[in-house]
């Protein structure tokens, strides 16, 4: 019951935020939707998944993170966002999973989570995780 109290207080803290937080995980950055900016009847099922996932990477729970990053991705392809923002937001949770790999040490399959994200969209925030990750694995 406590796990679960602090994991919510843990999100609301995240949710409070502007549209982007920064990790302390070797300064990448995690993005995060804010839901107070969102409609209540377009909130769906992708932004929990999505903060969620932020909020597992902040944890050190990478497997979690990887499953609710793929799982916001999944629930993307078929939201009623249009499709500028559905490209930005796929691209970010694509960069979120990506930093969920990277600190899980699965460095090729975040690389690729990461080009593909800067490919969707050239976001600055999207980019400077692909720098860093380069950077940190000397490419």
């Amino acid at each position: 019951m406590f796990s679960t109290l602090m994991k919510r207080v843990a999100l609301s803290s995240l949710l409070t935020c502007s549209a982007m937080a920064v990790a302390d995980q070797g300064d990448y950055k995690l993005m995060v939707i804010d839901q107070s900016t969102t409609l209540a009847e377009q909130s769906n099922q992708y932004e929990l998944a999505f903060n969620q996932c932020a909020l597992s990477v902040k944890e050190k729970d990478f497997a979690a993170a990887e499953a609710l990053c793929s799982k916001a991705i999944n629930l993307l392809t078929t939201s009623k966002v249009p499709g500028h923002k559905r490209r930005e937001l796929t691209s970010f949770a694509l960069s979120n999973r990506g930093v969920a790999r990277i600190m899980s040490e699965n460095e090729t399959a975040a690389l690729s989570d990461f080009y593909e994200a800067v490919q969707i969209s050239g976001n600055e925030l999207v980019e400077h995780n692909l720098t860093r990750a380069k950077k940190n694995l000397a490419l």
